[in-house]
């Protein structure tokens, strides 16, 4: 199997390439010349790595035309939800015109690959009480710039679908946890620091945003793993949850991290921290992709984030 992962340096980029090389798939990964390769490093000389800016059309096409492959992972993303609405312009081109770009090269190319589109939770934005947990049905009300770029990625790819059998699978992972998640995120930052606090490189107070909001997290390896299974198993141009099914509120994550370090430390909110607007509780149903695939998360929370603890321990500089 001729596999393309867009993004393949990235964090779950990296993760599904670990798995992918298990399923001993000939892997191609597109990555920029400014791309950090901590996440490949142990795996570089396994994979092909193609310089590829997915903003390029040009570049593309060319890349499909030369690799011409049986699945795509569409990963590649500007996918930190505050930065949107630093620069909107540059996460609307990222998601969306990167999504038509790959769409374009394939038909372009008379190509027929399966290809995943990697949405999020971010999608359904404000949720009302009666509609939890989240389902594939529910209205999307999105609250950032980021959302309304995945829903865009999302639309696009039915379109394709529909106008030219482009075989498109679209799913929604709720809030990934767990090793080589970035720092601009709640938990790896978190954790982050908690190990700046050990090794007394920071004052014993940790910095916070809003701790109350609520998210359905779920391990970056079972999402990886889902992937995987939605390409054999899912039904094309169907959205699909993946999802843990359980709500856990951002404090508890925190205190969570704080029981498994043993550190004695202050929290501290940081006004900068503050979303101008935040989903006060996202939690999702997974039911169908588990009904269809017969998946489900199999990874705890303490688990991952003890992992989490451990790569930044590993990894701190």
């Amino acid at each position: 199997m001729k596999v393309l992962i867009t993004g393949i340096s990235g964090f779950v980029g990296s993760h599904l390439a670990d798995l992918l090389l298990s399923k001993n798939d000939d892997i191609f990964g597109t990555i920029r010349y400014r791309s950090k390769m901590d996440n490949i490093e142990g795996i570089k000389d396994r994979v092909n790595l193609c310089e590829c800016d997915i903003k390029d059309a040009v570049a593309v096409r060319e890349l499909l035309e030369k690799i011409r492959p049986d699945h795509i992972y569409h990963l590649a993303a500007q996918s930190y939800v505050k930065a949107s609405w630093a620069s909107p312009t540059e996460t609307l081109m990222t998601n969306v015109m990167g999504a038509l770009n790959l769409f374009e090269a394939i038909r372009v190319a008379k190509i027929n690959p399966k290809v995943l589109l990697a949405g999020s939770s971010e999608e359904y934005g404000l949720v009302k009480k009666d509609e939890l947990p989240i389902r594939e049905t529910n209205p999307l009300r999105p609250l950032s710039p980021y959302a309304v770029s995945k829903i865009s990625q999302g639309f696009l790819g039915y379109q394709y679908f529909k106008s030219y059998g482009i075989q498109i699978i679209r799913t929604r992972a709720f809030n990934l946890t767990g090793p080589r998640r970035g720092d601009v995120f709640a938990d790896s930052n978190f954790a982050k620091q908690i190990v700046m606090i050990e090794r007394k490189k920071k004052e014993p107070v940790i910095e916070v945003g809003n701790l109350e909001s609520y998210r359905d997290f779920i391990d970056v390896r079972d999402v990886v793993r889902a992937y995987r299974l939605a390409m054999d198993k899912c039904d094309l141009g169907e959205e699909y949850n993946i999802a843990s099914g359980r709500a856990v509120r951002i404090k508890d994550v925190l205190d969570m991290l704080i029981k498994i370090s043993g550190v004695e430390v202050k929290v501290r909110q940081d006004p900068q921290r503050i979303r101008p607007s935040d989903e006060p509780l996202i939690q999702g149903d997974n039911t169908k992709f588990r009904e269809k695939t017969g998946w489900r998360p199999e990874i705890p929370m303490e688990t991952s984030l003890k992992d989490l603890l451990d790569y930044w321990r590993e990894n701190l500089k």
